[in-house]
């Protein structure tokens, strides 16, 4: 598949969000410019470098620089950022459940540290452990051997994002990494089919790029699995549609802002981005894919960007451990973050129907979602860039509430 080269810039751009104060385990908050005056800034830049060849995706996650990375924690530290507790209050998640599924992540280069940084993750918060020894972790080739492709620091800080998140939602999930020899979209592809071949019936993609006419074909050659939850990250540059996240065969994972509050639910959300723009999750109507028979949103005649969300503003970010030419634990966001959690609340309601398309679920079950209303990510002037109630396109149906919302 081909992108044009201006599509290519994606995920490339430094990002500046909105915030009050940082996200901890026990305090977060996040407002937008248009709700506040009294804001700072929030500093971040890409994990992943700008895509410099047609037919390359970029990575969509990005890092917090404002805050000093942490090496080592004391005895009484934790890691700034969210934890698997925090995510597993804030989405009504069970503590216990996908034993023995299989979540697969599939990522572009190689992180030589992946099995060891996670190790490190799951231990600070207490998670069963989750080796090779113990058959939970496996890290493959797009191929299916051990024949890794070139390292590389952006995609590893990918990797243990999206390990991470997935450890998040689904402690007893097994997870398999599966490298592609490049970010090209044929290779990230082949890994996708790779994963399936495996027997994952979930597989996560955090990476994006400019749609193209040729998407089509590559829906029907690496994306089409049946019975098979393939999540895909919406975006990091606001407003505007990306692919794979724009295949009619995936869930389209958006991102929001997450804090605590005094709610009934004990947490609020609201829309990553800015009405300015150029920031946040990404959403809109995609040029070429056609809609799926489950969407009925109206104002996009063709398939409308996201499905569903979960939290993806670094300023209300991750804690993420990563040692692959990075400093130990940091807090990294977007919908990098969001891609891979989701794909665990999927393993957690349990295998789909073998000829269904997971994707459709959600929308089977909307009122199981938590409806998110407020803010947007960029100047439209309806629904796909502005959260209101019921479907809108940066956080789709909402966020989980459990896991009803994704199984059939």
């Amino acid at each position: 598949m081909l992108l044009s080269a201006a599509a290519l810039i994606t995920g490339g751009l430094a990002v500046a969000t909105q915030s009050s104060a940082f996200a901890t385990t026990t305090t977060a908050a996040h407002t937008t410019a248009a709700a506040s005056t009294t804001t700072s800034t929030v500093h971040t830049r890409p994990l992943c470098s700008e895509p410099t060849k047609p037919g390359y995706m970029a990575c969509q996650a990005v890092v917090r620089t404002d805050l000093a990375p942490q090496k080592s924690l004391g005895r009484h530290d934790t890691p700034k950022g969210f934890g698997p507790a925090d995510l597993q209050a804030a989405y009504n998640l069970p503590k216990d459940g996908g034993k023995g599924a299989t979540v697969a992540i599939v990522d572009a280069n190689d992180d030589p540290n992946a099995e060891k940084d996670l190790a490190a993750y799951r231990s600070q918060y207490g998670l069963p452990e989750c080796s090779t020894s113990n058959g939970c972790f496996k890290k493959i080739d797009q191929d299916g051997g051990t024949n890794y492709p070139t390292p590389d620091s952006g995609w590893a800080g990918e990797i243990s994002l999206d390990v991470d998140m997935v450890s998040a939602a689904c402690p007893q999930c097994h997870i398999l990494l599966v490298e592609a020899k490049s970010a090209n979209m044929d290779d990230l592809g082949a890994a996708v089919n790779q994963a399936v071949k495996q027997g994952a019936k979930y597989v996560s993609n955090s990476y994006g790029g400019g749609e193209e006419a040729a998407d089509t074909q590559a829906d029907d050659k690496y994306f089409k699995h049946p019975g098979v939850a393939i999540t895909v990250s919406s975006g990091d540059n606001g407003y505007g549609t990306e692919y794979p996240a724009a295949s009619q065969y995936v869930t389209a994972v958006g991102g929001t802002s997450l804090k605590k509050d005094s709610s009934t639910r004990g947490w609020s959300e609201s829309v990553w981005g800015t009405s300015a723009g150029g920031e946040g999750a990404g959403s809109g109507c995609s040029q070429f894919d056609a809609k799926p028979s489950w969407q009925k949103d109206t104002d996009c005649a063709k398939r409308a960007v996201a499905d569903v969300a979960a939290v993806a503003d670094p300023a209300t970010g991750l804690a993420v451990y990563d040692t692959y030419q990075a400093n130990g634990w940091n807090v990294y966001g977007g919908t990098s973050a969001s891609a891979p959690f989701v794909a665990g609340v999927y393993a957690l309601a349990g295998a789909p129907g073998s000829g269904d398309t997971p994707a459709s679920y959600p929308y089977a079950h909307p009122d199981k979602l938590n409806d998110v209303t407020d803010g947007s990510n960029g100047s439209c002037s309806n629904y796909l860039c502005k959260a209101g109630k019921g479907y809108d396109g940066p956080t789709g149906l909402g966020t989980p509430n459990g896991v009803a919302a994704f199984t059939k």
